[in-house]
């Protein structure tokens, strides 16, 4: 009878998501024998202070010093949950080089860095897995490198940010207003004190260069997705939304069109028969299209202690698997193409514009006027009077170029007849 190993690995951080996977790890000890055929040890757990208590951990497995970790010849697999860029970078750089196989859920860090992460493992034989990276305990990274691979995908289209997806459904559904809706938000634990990277689009953005690089086998780093935020999103634009049929999410959009790529997030106006505007609260889900597949989605949890633990303990036991078989490295970073991204004033997007403007004849034709002056169509118009002399206008355009939207955009704030321009969304 085979006398079955034991594969030790070391945790980097033992925030929400760390005590997450260690719990997880512990819980499915003996099922993970049964799935790898290796036993799994917890060999170490860096943390910043060694003398807190963290409630069921052996105080003798924390340390403070990371070197003890990388040149322990029995640690096989460093799972790396502390976030940010730094440290993070230089260990699990280092974790690599000496040959130790990587799970991590580190976003910032595999949008602006993966490239080169990866290029380390490869170069040393290891895994770097990083599944929980995006959409917490969806699986999306391996569906698109492995379940996918037969397809040639064109889209990849989500909802993967739950903080402000949270705030815009409670906008949508109980009328609440932007602050009103972030605070309750921060109440329940959805939201950080600082809520900037969720609410200026960042945290999607990171997620959105992952999937595209994933998706299209061709690098893409988090500077080159433009970001836009739902802080301008107000109780007004969720009543026109409903009056049209539609509700507002913010998207991460990635898409392959002609030798080309488009990365970018904003909030949207959706059709409320798409399958995405039925993620409600702080749910995500991933929308992909693929020429042999079609349309398939994924959605769940996209944040948590116990959801994200769930990639990472998956990807751990696909470590274990690949070393008990002696393929490490099988499935490495995949970008075999080089395709450029597209500069976001050439990408093309239909556009919601409500503004206020003067009531009186001839208003509509001046702005129509403008706007086809840019090359800019209208497909909708709706105009409402507020008061006597000032009228509510908006305006839904057909699909327009970015560049050409923006010029006419600062030339109707030039005219006479228009007092604001108090929102511009796009449609999807």
């Amino acid at each position: 009878m085979k006398t079955q190993k034991t594969i030790r690995a070391a945790l980097l951080g033992f925030g929400t998501v760390g005590g997450g996977v260690y719990k997880l790890l512990v819980r499915r000890k003996d099922e993970l024998a049964d799935k790898t055929g290796a036993s799994m040890e917890i060999g170490a757990v860096l943390v910043h202070n060694i003398h807190k208590k963290r409630e069921g951990v052996d105080p003798a497995l924390l340390t403070d010093d990371f070197e003890k970790i990388v040149n322990d010849p029995s640690i096989a697999i460093v799972i790396e949950v502390m976030g940010g860029i730094e440290p993070a970078r230089t260990m699990i750089l280092r974790a690599l080089q000496f040959g130790k196989n990587v799970v991590t859920a580190n976003k910032d860090l595999i949008a602006v860095h993966g490239g080169e992460l990866l290029a380390a493992a490869k170069e040393n034989g290891v895994d770097l897995l990083f599944e929980a990276a995006v959409a917490g305990g969806i699986p999306i990274i391996r569906p698109l490198k492995q379940c996918l691979a037969g397809n040639e995908l064109s889209d990849v289209v989500g909802i993967v940010n739950g903080t402000t997806n949270y705030i815009l459904t409670k906008m949508f559904e109980e009328n609440k207003d932007f602050d009103e809706a972030l605070e309750r938000a921060k109440e329940l634990g959805y939201a950080e004190a600082d809520p900037t990277a969720d609410i200026e689009g960042l945290d999607a953005g990171r997620k959105v260069a992952i999937l595209a690089s994933t998706a299209f086998h061709s690098p893409v780093v988090f500077d080159d997705v433009y970001t836009e935020g739902i802080t301008k999103i107000s109780s007004s634009d969720i009543k026109y939304a409903k009056e049209f049929e539609c509700v507002i999410k913010l998207l991460g959009i990635a898409r392959e069109r002609r030798g080309q790529m488009e990365a970018y997030v904003c909030p949207m106006l959706l059709p409320e028969d798409h399958p995405l505007a039925t993620v409600r609260g702080s749910f995500n889900a991933v929308f992909v299209h693929g020429d042999a597949v079609d349309d398939v989605m994924f959605y769940g949890r996209g944040a948590g202690e116990f959801p994200t633990a769930s990639a990472v303990v998956g990807d751990v036991i696909d470590v274990m698997r690949n070393m008990e078989y002696g393929c490490m490295g099988r499935i490495g970073c995949g970008c075999y193409r080089s395709v450029p991204v597209k500069k976001f004033r050439d990408v093309k997007n239909k556009f919601f514009i409500r503004m206020q403007v003067t009531n009186r004849p001839g208003v509509l034709a001046s702005i129509a006027g403008e706007l086809g002056r840019h090359k800019v169509s209208i497909s909708k118009v709706v105009q409402k009077v507020i008061t006597k002399g000032s009228a509510e206008l908006v305006i839904v355009t057909e699909e327009v170029k970015e560049y050409h939207m923006s010029e006419a955009l600062e030339d109707l704030k030039r005219l006479e007849a228009v007092q604001e321009v108090s929102s511009v969304i796009r449609s999807y």
